[in-house]
């Protein structure tokens, strides 16, 4: 009895009832046609009952051979059409059209769709013997009309087997020349199963068989919850929600589908791969969740999906738009006008366009517009149900209808009809940023933004404009237009958008990608270097410099050093040609990211000598925009296609895939959307943080059948700001500390407390700037710039008497301008003043005078490199898994501090930079760690930390000094500077013990 309790048969019986309470029917084994692969009774009874016409018309020309007849035709047709498009479209028979399925209409208009669809018949059939050569079953099989679509292998791990052994078994004891498993033609889908995990493949190839996970996820990780009754296995929603009857004929009719990859082999010759996809739990969970709540929700809000890089996100978006623009409301009546997808992805439109043509069977659905905005204007004019653009197109649309409303006649030209839209913008933080967005949603608002303004105009008692109010009302949420945002890393300003309570409204996160094994962990192995060197200066006289603008120009000059090039030049190469260059299958390739332009051509001609000089069969690319000039040859300047030999900036992905190429040289290039499997290792020679840190690594994480690891080796970066820059990420984002909004309105005060814009110029130049249209004239644009000019001469009369104090002007008005430009979208502002200020300052910024650059320093022959050392200080794993932090803070005032340039000799600011960096110094004294403390007290802004913060929070700030302390003194003692640097929990003790110190003295009364 026990036995029976825990076997596998057990578990069958729990499937199976579960399935039949939820509309399933049981399909007897002994029905099953083994040469056919299908279950012929059913098949014949499902035609026979839903298409009498059609059966009636057959009969008449074969008798009692009509069954026979249409059995032979409809398994000829799924051998050539495969089973998934017979299901959905029917197959022909002596020239009648029969159905096999019948899908669930997006509407309930039609009572006869409906019965249709309720006589589908899923059917769940045990234990089924499938083979003519044995006697070999499936535990579980379904099936459609008699039509096999999914097979199920359970385990039971209380019977010592698990999932491991369901998947060797179907690699092993399946044969898929079975005519029930070849690809295609019969069965879609087979998952192995045990209690608590699930896996799926949709092609069996012998030991080649991949599979997929297919779970809900665990605490942000892979695997599945507990049941949380503590009644159920963990694997339960397999059977009892996704394999549910109107679950799974949903699946057929609107998910699963194939895709036919493009790709280049190994000789470089393009061969296509056809695949069939059926959707991973977190894709088919997010589209149907996004779906339900717009159902409930209705037009006119935003949602967010954070799906990692590794989620399959062309196809959720895929499956998104087709339901989306399908969607019918409790009223059954259609969602959306049109679904427009906002991407600059070439790839997406060809997938979408094939995917959708797969479930319609109709071309016309999806439009690509690629050609000009007047294509995108007859397409929003048109409604056409999906259509794909950039955001670059919207700002020229409006001119576009009103040249089509101008061609039919009408006085009312340039605004579109309100139109419910669904809006899906791909890669959200890089597209709906400026002005550009909110152009998208004027053209979108159509007339219904037109009214919103009108309803402003007549809220308000003034001598409202309604241009104006038009320009707010667009900022804000529109009622005609619902915005699906996806990102693998949001911003705090994406989350505040577009998020719900500070969260996504749907997360597959990087933790759980990495443990599903769809990208790689690409701090696994992270090697840091260190640099060390000195500076002696090397003119007579001693000038006096700008201290921040000198020791950038130091920086500079040790950066572009040649020996400094060389050296990792040397580390980089001979790391590749030891370490990375067989990995892969002997395929592997490297990218090497550069501080600017003139670093990446320093660096290409610096490797390609190195290697000619080794004779390393390796060879180079280099990625950077425009043309860079040589500071040290006149007239000599350098393109990308120019150092790569002729190669064109659109061809250089696809050169680079090909085996001729191992390493890309990147200034400012590929670290996003850049996707290459074969990139195995980078080398990191730029400062890198945030999300910027992340972007860029994670061009690493791309998986290949050969890959088994990425590495990276980092010059700059440190290794725990590169951890906390992937900690937002791990487990998905969530919004941090909010914005003040009453700080704005203490910027407006301060910016117009001094002066330099009056009352009057702002109305001037707005009066102006929000005519209506038909009252515009050439004349306007003087009108715009003369309302300016008053202003700007304020400015620059200010710029003179006191530099500072109008840099801190320019500043804040920019903050003014970042925080309305964010805040406008989230907070519902009344306030017309605000965007009159908005617009006023937007056009102000770009007359204002530009700032006083003063001196530029080039220290190529006042300095000289007397000390240089490249030195491993750190190897191994940066971990993610203890106590993370994801939260993303909102932004602050972008520009509103100015730094007062010091002067200081040149010698003084040259050993400043070796206190900080050299290592050729005296011993240490006795009183080093006096000597720290010392330091850190004097520092004014640690002094404010101590009057304002609590002791642990005082630390924080603290610690953050305390490192450069070390690092200025780190000639004192040698041994102290390297131990604490080094050893963390030496470190820790040494800061907790000076932070102390620190704050107990500058607590002390009277000092």
């Amino acid at each position: 009895m026990n036995h029976a309790r825990h076997s596998e048969g057990a578990f069958e019986t729990v499937i199976e009832t579960a399935m039949l309470t939820n509309g399933a029917v049981s399909e007897p084994a002994a029905g099953f046609d083994r040469e056919r692969a299908i279950f012929p009774g059913a098949v014949l009874d499902f035609i026979r009952n839903t298409q009498p016409k059609e059966w009636g018309a057959l009969e008449a020309l074969h008798g009692d051979k009509t069954g026979e007849q249409i059995l032979t035709d409809l398994t000829k047709w799924m051998d050539r059409e495969g089973s998934l498009a017979t299901l959905r479209h029917g197959f022909k028979c002596y020239g009648k059209t029969l159905r096999v399925a019948f899908f669930k209409a997006a509407h309930g208009l039609n009572p006869e769709l409906e019965a249709r669809y309720a006589a589908n018949r899923v059917g769940i059939t045990r234990q089924l013997h499938f083979s003519k050569a044995s006697e070999k079953s499936l535990d579980v099989a379904l099936s459609v009309n008699g039509i096999p679509i999914a097979s199920i292998e359970l385990k039971n791990p209380l019977t010592g087997q698990n999932v491991n052994d369901a998947m060797r078994q179907y690699r092993v004891d399946r044969d898929p020349r079975e005519p029930i498993f070849e690809f295609k033609r019969r069965m879609l889908v087979h998952f192995a199963v045990d209690t608590d995990v699930v896996f799926m493949t949709t092609r069996l190839a012998g030991s080649a068989t991949h599979f997929l996970p297919f779970n809900r996820g665990n605490e942000g990780g892979a695997g599945n919850p507990p049941d949380r009754d503590g009644r159920s296995y963990r694997t339960t929603y397999l059977w009892e929600e996704t394999l549910q009857r109107d679950s799974l004929m949903d699946l057929l009719a609107r998910f699963i589908h194939f895709q036919v990859e493009e790709k280049r082999d190994d000789e470089g010759r393009k061969v296509k791969k056809e695949t069939l996809v059926f959707p991973r739990f977190h894709q088919l969970d997010a589209v149907r969740a996004l779906v339900k709540q717009v159902q409930r929700e209705g037009v006119g809000h935003n949602y967010l999906v954070e799906h990692s890089a590794g989620s399959g996100k062309s196809n959720t978006i895929g499956w998104l738009t087709h339901r989306l623009a399908s969607l019918h409301d409790a009223k059954n009546e259609k969602v959306f006008d049109s679904v427009i997808v906002v991407t600059d992805r070439v790839v997406l439109d060809k997938q979408l366009q094939d995917t959708i043509y797969q479930f319609e069977h109709k071309h016309g659905v999806v439009q690509k517009i690629d050609e000009s905005s007047l294509q995108l204007a007859e397409a929003l004019e048109s409604a056409v149900p999906i259509i794909i653009t950039t955001l670059q197109k919207f700002p020229f649309v409006s001119r576009q209808l009103s040249k089509l409303s101008e061609k039919r006649g009408e006085v009312d030209g340039g605004v579109l009809k309100t139109r419910r839209c669904a809006v899906i913008v791909d890669e959200a933080h890089s597209s709906q940023g400026g002005e550009t967005a909110t152009d998208l949603k004027e053209v979108l608002g159509g007339r219904g933004l037109r009214e919103e303004a009108a309803k402003y105009v007549a809220e308000n008692d003034e001598e409202a404009i309604e241009e104006l109010y038009r320009s707010m009302a667009k900022r804000g949420r529109l009622a005609n237009l619902s915005f699906f945002a996806f990102t693998a890393t949001p911003k705090h300003k994406t989350l505040a958008i577009f998020g719900r309570d500070g969260k996504a409204t749907h997360r597959y996160t990087m933790r759980q990608a990495i443990e599903e094994g769809f990208i790689l962990d690409v701090l696994k192995n992270y090697t840091t270097y260190a640099t060390y060197f000195r500076l002696l200066k090397a003119c007579e006289d001693d000038p006096n410099v700008e201290r921040k603008k000198a020791a950038r120009a130091l920086a500079r000059f040790i950066r572009l050093h040649p020996h400094n090039i060389a050296q990792k030049t040397e580390v980089m190469v001979e790391h590749f040609h030891a370490a990375t260059q067989h990995k892969i299958g002997g395929r592997a390739k490297a990218m090497v990211i550069t501080g600017s332009r003139l670093e990446a051509v320093r660096y290409k001609q610096s490797f390609d000598r190195y290697i000619r000089e080794k004779g390393y069969a390796i060879k180079t690319l280099v990625a950077f925009s425009g043309a860079v000039a040589d500071d040290k040859l006149e007239d000599v300047t350098y393109t990308e296609e120019g150092m790569n030999l002729g190669i064109r900036e659109k061809e250089l992905p696809e050169v680079f895939a090909t085996q001729e190429y191992q390493v890309l040289l990147v200034a400012e290039k590929y670290q996003t959307g850049f996707d290459q499997p074969l990139l195995h290792t980078m080398y990191v020679d730029r400062r890198l943080a945030g999300i910027q840190a992340v972007q860029t690594l994670s061009r690493l994480n791309r998986i290949h059948p050969l890959k088994e690891d990425t590495f990276v080796l980092d010059f700059v970066n440190d290794r725990d700001e590169i951890r906390e820059a992937f900690k937002v990420y791990f487990e998905g984002a969530e919004i941090g500390e909010e914005v003040d909004p009453a700080r704005m309105y203490q910027i407006k005060g301060e910016l117009d407390s001094e002066g330099v814009y009056e009352a009057g110029d702002v109305e001037r130049f707005c009066a102006v700037y929000f005519k209506p249209k038909q009252r515009q004239s050439p004349n306007d644009h003087q009108l715009m710039n003369a309302a300016l000019d008053p202003v700007v001469s304020r400015f620059k009369a200010m710029q003179q008497s006191s530099p500072l104090e109008a840099e801190l002007w320019r500043g804040k008005m920019v903050a003014f301008g970042s925080l309305y430009g964010f805040l406008s979208q989230i907070i519902p502002y009344q306030d017309s003043d605000l965007e009159r200020l908005y617009v006023f300052f937007r056009h102000l910024g770009s007359k204002l005078p530009r700032r006083d650059a003063g001196p530029s320093y080039q220290f190529d022959d006042e300095v000289r490199l007397e000390y240089y050392r490249l030195q491993k200080i750190s190897e191994g794993s940066i971990t993610l898994s203890e106590g993370q932090a994801n939260r993303l803070d909102g932004p602050s005032e972008v520009g509103t501090g100015v730094l007062r340039e010091e002067a200081v000799s040149l010698s003084r600011l040259i050993d400043v930079v070796n206190d900080r960096f050299g290592t050729d110094f005296n011993q240490a004294d006795q009183l080093f760690f006096d000597q720290i403390v010392e330091a850190a007290i004097s520092d004014n802004a640690l002094r404010q930390a101590a009057a304002v913060n609590p002791g642990d929070k005082f630390e924080l700030v603290f610690k953050n000094l305390l490192e450069a302390l070390f690092v200025e003194r780190m000639d004192q003692n040698e041994e102290i500077f390297a131990r604490f640097m080094n050893d963390k929990s030496f470190q820790k003790v040494v800061t907790e013990w000076l932070s102390s110190e620190a704050y107990r003295k500058l607590r002390k009364p009277g000092l």
